[in-house]
């Protein structure tokens, strides 16, 4: 399918080129769509002489198409088929001539119609695209309570229009690209001229089209061809679901990815404090805003440190708890067969268990699941002796802490690198911790996005546009 050959009809034809012929162009196309049922040929004669329609079922109005399409062909009274595009057009606007069965085959695949005609030497490609897909929902992963209350779907050009209706600039630039060698899948580059950098403009267009994959279903698959760092815990691109969000981003000089068939955008580049701020950070009262940063801030402190700097306490540093705090824990780990840090993996995997299945198990029984099963699952564990009281509370702490970071795929790399710190603190008590939690710091220096580095403007010599980091300054008229 990816290459039209040359076939002999009668004689020497190129078939890559629309014959007059219909028969030959119906031969040939049927070859192309071998064993595919989906691809509806349908033919019958009119003024014009033998008229052939190519779509495929289920990307195509056929009863748009019965009734304005075949109804204007068959009750025509012209005979000249040359003027069936006049005709076409003036009952659709502006229509497409196509020669090259190549393009003519991607077309249809696209969802587009191919109306070939006795004497034709091309198909006129009409829009009669109708599919099923999902309606604009509330955003299921960036809920907010103020602010607009609308996601993306999976169609692409919906997605375009709900951001074209948060800029109606004509900065807002939006390039396609075609990136899979099966799927072809149609990409979207958005950008405002004015704001964007030529640098990370030209970054990314050369990342996209350096992309070497059969098949791109999902945003996903780019984010992980393009960033710069493949290896690292830490996302480069932040992808979102929400339209407000993606023109707040654009407006600060970043780019907007969209993939057709995904609900979700891709951002670049991607900065570390950008996965602190929340979708309705900009719909609450400024000192508000500021103050609950800086509180994710801290409580992601807490999900990434508590349970290692328990465990350094209580195994190398007793020395540092208050008496009276140091005898409540060794009285409640009285009987406890394992050491404290086993104790805390063993609790620390439990909960990652609750909380994956949590999200795996439907919606209605799932968040049940969770909570009982972390209740029922620490108090049997507590009075059979199994682990002490204070990992409990320390686990849950740790976890409801960790719920306070707003993007989720920032979350996922402190979940890994808790486990990293808990075996360093049980294994060099607060030497392990100071050098686990060095190393982390120096890799986040060290880490770029597209060009820009990742605790900018923090810790960066270049300039970016990035004004909320640790708080929001106030909005002037």
């Amino acid at each position: 399918m990816n290459e039209i050959q040359t076939i002999n009809a009668g004689d020497k034809h190129d078939l890559t080129i629309v014959s007059q012929n219909v028969k030959e162009n119906e031969a040939h196309l049927k070859r192309i769509f071998e064993n595919c049922a989906d691809i509806v040929f349908r033919s019958f004669t009119s003024r014009f002489g033998t008229i052939l329609i190519v779509y495929v079922d289920g990307l195509t109005d056929t009863k748009e198409l019965d009734r304005r399409v075949i109804k204007l062909l068959t009750r025509s009274d012209d005979s000249d088929s040359q003027h069936i595009r006049e005709r076409l057009e003036g009952e659709y606007g502006t229509e497409d001539e196509v020669t090259d069965l190549h393009e003519i085959v991607k077309r249809i695949l696209y969802g587009q119609t191919a109306v070939f005609a006795e004497g034709l030497t091309s198909a006129v490609m009409i829009q009669v695209i109708s599919f099923e897909h999902r309606s604009v929902n509330e955003p299921q992963l960036e809920s907010s309570i103020r602010g607009p209350r609308e996601a993306f779907t999976e169609v692409l050009q919906t997605n375009l229009s709900m951001l074209r209706r948060k800029i109606n600039t004509p900065d807002l630039k939006m390039e396609e690209l075609q990136i899979g060698e099966l799927t072809r899948t149609r990409v979207m580059i958005a950008y405002l001229s004015n704001e964007v950098s030529d640098e990370l403009l030209a970054n990314v267009k050369n990342k996209l089209t350096s992309i070497r994959s059969k098949a791109i279903l999902d945003a996903n698959y780019i984010e992980e061809s393009i960033e710069g760092s493949s290896f690292s815990l830490f996302p480069q691109i932040q992808n979102t679901e929400r339209p407000d969000t993606v023109a707040a981003s654009l407006i600060e000089g970043k780019i907007g990815i969209f993939v057709d068939g995904s609900p979700n955008v891709l951002l670049a580049p991607m900065t570390f404090w950008s996965g602190f701020q929340a979708a309705d950070d900009h719909y609450e009262r400024f000192l508000y805003v500021s103050a609950v940063r800086i509180i994710r801030i801290v409580l992601f402190v807490l999900s990434l440190l508590l349970p290692s700097f328990y465990v350094a306490l209580t195994t190398y540093h007793p020395q540092m708890i208050p008496n009276t705090l140091l005898i409540s824990i060794a009285a409640a780990r009285e009987g406890v067969p394992f050491p404290t840090v086993i104790e805390t993996f063993i609790m620390e995997i439990m909960f990652e268990g609750l909380r994956e299945a949590g999200l795996r198990l439907p919606r209605a029984v799932g968040s049940a699941v969770s909570i009982v099963g972390a209740l029922v699952i620490g108090e049997s564990a507590v009075q059979a002796g199994l682990i002490s009281a204070p990992i409990v509370i320390i686990v849950a702490s740790t976890g409801i802490a960790s719920f306070a970071i707003p993007r989720y795929n920032l979350s996922l790399p402190f979940r890994l690198l808790r486990f990293m710190l808990l075996a360093l603190a049980g294994s060099l008590g607060f030497y392990g911790i100071a050098a686990g939690t060095t190393a982390i710091l120096i890799h986040l220096c060290i880490l770029e996005s597209f060009g820009v580095s990742y605790l900018a403007p923090l810790a960066s010599s270049k300039k970016f546009s990035a004004q909320d980091t640790l708080y929001r300054a106030p909005k002037k008229g």
